[in-house]
């Protein structure tokens, strides 16, 4: 080996334990922040879900039968007949 890369070698193992130590932080924080994300995403799913099942039904439809009604009473005689 060339003495640049001997060089390097004792470099980088002299500061090995501060590399793994910045690892893992750096992953510990990803960590941390993905958990942040997942759980404010299911708060919010939990909270559309929850306000969507006590939301009050405002919307009634109200519809006349006579027409229908009186059409199939007179189905029902001109059958008879």
């Amino acid at each position: 080996m060339s003495q640049e890369k001997v060089n390097r070698y004792k470099e980088e193992k002299a500061n090995r334990k501060e590399l793994l130590a910045k690892e893992k932080k750096k992953q510990a924080m990803m960590k941390a922040g993905a958990g942040v994300v997942v759980l404010a995403l299911v708060c919010w799913l939990g909270y559309s879900v929850y306000d969507m099942a006590n939301r009050p039904d405002t919307s009634t439809i109200e519809m006349d039968t006579s027409a229908l009604d009186s059409y199939l009473s007179t189905m029902g005689t001109e059958s008879g007949e």
